[in-house]
């Protein structure tokens, strides 16, 4: 049996406790670093499957850290935050983090988190079984013929529509910045134009969600942007 590697980066003690046992308890193994340079050092030798990382270090900046491991590693990294600036959010997803956890949090969302990182990581791996069709809820989606269907019936979709919503899909669960999606979708020169992505964002939900007020699926992270919920 696989026993996933973890790597926790927390200066505070008792939280890096905390952080440890939750994950060993789940059948994880769990290394620790209480600062910048060590997480470097232990993220090179330990080569962890996921990290889990505070922003705030006593020694560097964890963006730093982040942008340093994603120089060699595609290893998904979750970002700890005590912080609600939405531009500190957004600058640690686009330096290459794939979740954030804003503190405090409870342990079902940590491990819930965690283990959805870990699939897509496996998934991303997996060249030999990648498949054009997808799905979530009981939507599919074929990313070869564009086609669209929700409970066994086609949808039309217009083509930036299907643009976003492919875009989602790649990010395979992970949290998309607007500035990511706009330049994914629309392009350079529609990166500081927000509106449009909620705009496409609440079609896609009249057309994908059983309930567009109360989305499943089209996920929205207050403040930073979107990810894609249960996808199979």
């Amino acid at each position: 049996m696989n026993v996933p590697r973890i790597l926790v980066v927390e200066d505070e003690s008792d939280i890096r406790r905390f952080l440890r046992l939750a994950l060993e308890r789940k059948g994880m193994a769990v290394f620790e670093a209480d600062d910048a340079q060590r997480a470097r050092i232990e993220a090179a030798t330990r080569q962890p499957e996921l990290i889990v990382l505070d922003l705030g270090l006593p020694d560097d900046d964890g963006k730093a850290v982040i942008r340093d491991v994603r120089g060699w590693s595609s290893c998904p990294i979750i970002v700890l935050s005590a912080c609600d600036s939405e531009a500190e959010k957004v600058a640690a997803l686009e330096a290459g983090a794939d979740d954030y956890l804003a503190k405090p949090f409870g342990v079902p969302e940590l491990v819930a988190r965690v283990r959805a990182q870990l699939r897509r990581a496996s998934l991303a791996g997996d060249k030999g079984t990648a498949s054009a069709r997808v799905s979530f809820g009981d939507v599919e989606v074929n990313l070869a013929t564009h086609e669209v269907s929700r409970a066994g019936g086609a949808v039309h979709i217009t083509p930036i529509e299907f643009r976003l919503l492919a875009s989602l899909v790649r990010g395979q669960g992970r949290v998309l910045t607007h500035k990511q999606l706009l330049l994914d979708v629309w392009g350079p020169g529609y990166a500081t134009r927000p509106h449009y992505v909620r705009v496409y964002m609440a079609n896609l939900r009249q057309k994908l969600e059983r309930e567009p007020a109360r989305p499943r699926h089209l996920v929205t992270e207050l403040q930073v942007g979107y990810r894609l919920a249960g996808l199979a």
